[in-house]
């Protein structure tokens, strides 16, 4: 079965490089450094143990970072890490600087995996949630490179899609070392795909292990400052939104606009796009809709702005200590939703759409605690945006109780790096 799909994948490659292509279009930086992705990559020197840890894009990256600064303080380990966008290579760059070794990830091909093995000479591989590919685990399993998935989780639709292809998903998943699995749920759909019991840990989400520091806590209480003139103002930030959503929150945000209350009036929307090539074009649709707005890339707010778009990289987190209540995105469309724990540990009452199916667990435990309310669309959310900001005793409540939830649930790192210590 692998093979029919290596071939596939042979062929594909033309429509694979006019994607890339097309794609660069709007994001130039998808037009650079295509040799990396063929596994054209200069070779790592070190006499350190290497660990090959793939991060997909910003959002895995971002959750693994914590991992990635507690392996770099073990001396004899040398840190390779792999993304397969722009946006996350830039985030790595950004995070990291030359503390690690940071290419593309070669595509899923014989040859590609074998150039950048045989470059890299990694001792283990960690990957990040679910990017699973057939030919690199399988490349691996037969030069004894362990591999381990960290974080897992599997959703009932991507387990399907997984199932279509049946006798190579079970061969892959039987030549992971070890699953890493945020719940029992997902371990149980890798189990039913043919993930051995024995490969199997049930740890948590390492996304509950976030702490604030002390640096950007400051920072946030500063810039909150600024954008509410000294508290004046409230702040609904609407994060990583997808194509499709823009809409819909600016609809609810005139929604609330209209109801004419003082809150309403000077409530401040920050606007954060999930992909800097959507950042242009959100903006002049905010401004069609007769919006004043501020660029976070400027610097500069004015009392009178009405948005605030969020046109830079990496600041995700600081934007939302700035906040008072936050709509997570890739929620009102299927995209399965966001990350709900850095708002949460920032103690915001939590909105989304009911598209949330890549984070399952992570809603179930929020919604239960009072914390977040799923909406079905921009009518429910203008309803509960108008609701927290007109009552600050609920809106305590309810960022009180998402805080209690990522309390409650700590301890999936410690957890994790155990298991990767087995295997140094």
């Amino acid at each position: 079965m692998r093979w029919i799909y290596t071939l596939i994948f042979y062929l594909a490659i033309p429509v694979i490089l006019l994607r890339l292509l097309w794609r660069a279009w709007r994001a130039p930086a998808y037009a650079r450094r295509w040799r990396e992705r063929f596994g054209f990559i200069p070779e790592l020197e070190t006499e350190k143990k290497v660990i090959w840890f793939h991060t997909v894009s910003v959002g895995e990256f971002l959750a693994a970072l914590p991992l990635i600064r507690i392996l770099q303080q073990q001396p004899h380990v040398q840190l390779v890490i792999t993304t397969t966008t722009p946006t996350g290579s830039e985030r790595v760059r950004a995070a990291l600087g030359d503390s690690v070794y940071h290419v593309y990830a070669p595509y899923d091909l014989p040859d590609c995996v074998s150039r950048f093995l045989g470059r890299v000479q990694p001792q283990l591989l960690l990957i990040m949630e679910t990017e699973l590919w057939p030919n690199t685990i399988a490349a691996c399993a037969a030069r004894e490179i362990p591999v381990l998935l960290i974080n897992g989780r599997l959703s009932a639709r991507s387990a399907r899609g997984y199932a279509r292809f049946g006798a190579m998903t079970t061969q892959m998943l039987q030549q992971l070392s070890c699953a890493v699995i945020q719940h029992a749920d997902d371990a149980a759909r890798f189990q039913a795909l043919g993930l051995p019991a024995a490969a199997t840990k049930v740890t948590g989400n390492v996304k509950f292990d976030l702490t604030l520091g002390d640096d950007v806590q400051a920072q946030a209480r500063i810039l909150k400052h600024q954008w509410t003139q000294g508290g004046q103002r409230l702040v609904w930030i609407a994060a990583s939104t997808h194509q499709g959503e823009d809409e819909q929150i600016l609809n609810a945000f005139a929604q609330v606009r209209a109801s004419g209350t003082e809150a309403a009036n000077t409530l401040l929307l920050v606007l954060v796009p999930r992909h800097p090539e959507r950042f242009d074009r959100v903006g002049n649709l905010c401004i069609a809709r007769g919006y004043r707005i501020a660029r976070r890339s400027q610097k500069v707010i004015a009392a009178d702005t009405d948005i605030l778009l969020g046109d830079t990289m990496g600041e995700l987190l600081l934007l939302l200590g700035a906040s008072d209540l936050a709509f997570v995105g890739g929620s009102l469309v299927p995209t399965g939703g966001h990350n709900f724990m850095e708002p949460a540990a920032w103690q915001l009452p939590l909105l989304s759409g009911t598209h949330v199916f890549n984070f399952a667990e992570a809603s179930r435990l929020l919604e239960e605690a009072g914390a977040l309310r799923l909406v079905e669309n921009a009518e429910a959310l203008a309803q509960e945006v108008q609701l927290l900001i007109s009552d600050e005793q609920e809106r305590k409540k309810r960022g009180q109780a998402a805080l209690s939830v990522a309390n409650a649930n700590r301890g999936a790192m410690a957890k994790t790096l155990a298991i990767i210590e087995q295997y140094l």
